[in-house]
C-alpha cells in the first residue's frame, strides 16, 4: 500500500497534533475548521448566485432599451 494517507500515517499525525496543541485546543481548532470551510461554500454559492444575478439584469436593461427604442 503506498500513498500519504495510509493508516499509519494518519495515527501519527494524530499523535504530532494532539502534542503540539493538547487534547483541550482540538475543538477548538475543528469548530474554527469547519466555520472557515461552511463560509467559503457560503461564498462560492454567492459569487455564483450573484454572477447569475448580474445577467439577468444585464438582459432586463436590454429589454428596457429595446422598449424605449
Amino acid at each position: 500500500m503506498e500513498g500519504l494517507f495510509q493508516p499509519t500515517h494518519l495515527i501519527f499525525i494524530l499523535i504530532i497534533v494532539l502534542i503540539l496543541f493538547g487534547p483541550g485546543k482540538l475543538p477548538e481548532l475543528g469548530k474554527g475548521l469547519g466555520k472557515g470551510i461552511r463560509e467559503f461554500k457560503d461564498a462560492l454559492k454567492g459569487g455564483l448566485e450573484g454572477s447569475a444575478e448580474k445577467k439577468d439584469e444585464k438582459k432586463d436593461e436590454k429589454k428596457d432599451e429595446e422598449r424605449k427604442a
